[in-house]
């Protein structure tokens, strides 16, 4: 199953909406989940403060800042 996780902090606005566009997919698609916050985390904060939202798929960054629904979708499927 596809591991799909989210590098984020909170009250940031392009972090819910791409929370949000995962989550309306999740919907469609079958997969694992994460949101993890980079204020919890030095190494994670010092990797991405400045590249917020971070959107990983089994391991590899598909997309910052923001997402586009089809191409999520589609890559989501061809997994």
């Amino acid at each position: 199953m596809n591991k799909v996780v989210i590098y984020s902090k909170p009250d940031c606005h392009l972090c819910e909406e791409m929370k949000s566009i995962v989550l309306k997919i999740r919907k469609e698609c079958s997969f694992n989940f994460n949101e993890i916050n980079i204020n919890d985390d030095k190494m994670l904060f010092e990797k991405f403060k400045e590249k917020i939202p971070v959107l990983e798929i089994n391991g590899r960054i598909f997309a910052k800042f923001r997402i586009d629904e089809e191409k999520l979708k589609s890559r989501l499927l061809s997994i």
